[in-house]
C-alpha cells in the first residue's frame, strides 16, 4: 500500500517529474535520441503493433523487394521522435497534437538511428510548440516531418495543484 503523501510532498514530485514549461522553451532548442536497431527490436515491434508484414520479418520474401532484404518498421523509427519530445524536450507533461512524417529511406538491422527535435516556432496564446523532426542513419536522413505539441505553462501546473 502506498503512504499517503503531503500536498507540498506530491507538487514537488510532479516538478520533480515535469520537463520543461513553456516558459523555458526557446526557438532553436533542440535535442536528440540515438539508438542502434535490432533484430529483436523489428521482432518486438511487429508483436506490440500487429504489424507483420514479411517485408520486416521474413529474409526471402524481403530480399525479393526493391529493398534486397528486411527493413524495419518506418513507424517504428518515427517514434524515435515521440521518445525525444516525450522524454527529453519539451519533456514529460507535454502532448502531441500533431506530427507530419516523410519516409525518405529504409532502414535496416544494425543502422544506428538518431531522432532531432528542433523548436521552430512558440505559440504562447495556445502553449503550442511547433518542431522540425528529423531522424538520421549517419549522414542520410531516413525521416523528416514537422511536429506541434501543446506544453503546460509554469502557472497551468500550479492552478492544477492548488
Amino acid at each position: 500500500m502506498e503512504l499517503a503523501r503531503a500536498p507540498d510532498q506530491l507538487a514537488m514530485l510532479v516538478d520533480e517529474l515535469h520537463g520543461h514549461y513553456f516558459e523555458e522553451l526557446e526557438e532553436g532548442m533542440t535535442a536528440i535520441f540515438a539508438k542502434t536497431i535490432t533484430d529483436g527490436d523489428v521482432v518486438a515491434f511487429a508483436g506490440v503493433s500487429g504489424d507483420t508484414n514479411p517485408i520486416h520479418l521474413n529474409h526471402e520474401f524481403a530480399s525479393m523487394t526493391m529493398f534486397d532484404g528486411r527493413i524495419a518498421h518506418g513507424m517504428m523509427t518515427a517514434s524515435f521522435l515521440s521518445t525525444v519530445i516525450g522524454t527529453k524536450m519539451p519533456g514529460p507533461g507535454c502532448i502531441y497534437v500533431n506530427q507530419s512524417i516523410r519516409f525518405k529511406a529504409p532502414v535496416i538491422v544494425g543502422d544506428t538511428v538518431t531522432a532531432r527535435v528542433t523548436i521552430t516556432k512558440l505559440v504562447p496564446e495556445r502553449k503550442f510548440v511547433e518542431l522540425k523532426t528529423i531522424c538520421m542513419v549517419g549522414e542520410k536522413v531516413v525521416i523528416d516531418g514537422e511536429a506541434t505539441v501543446m506544453v503546460p505553462s509554469r502557472a497551468m501546473v500550479a492552478a492544477a495543484n492548488t
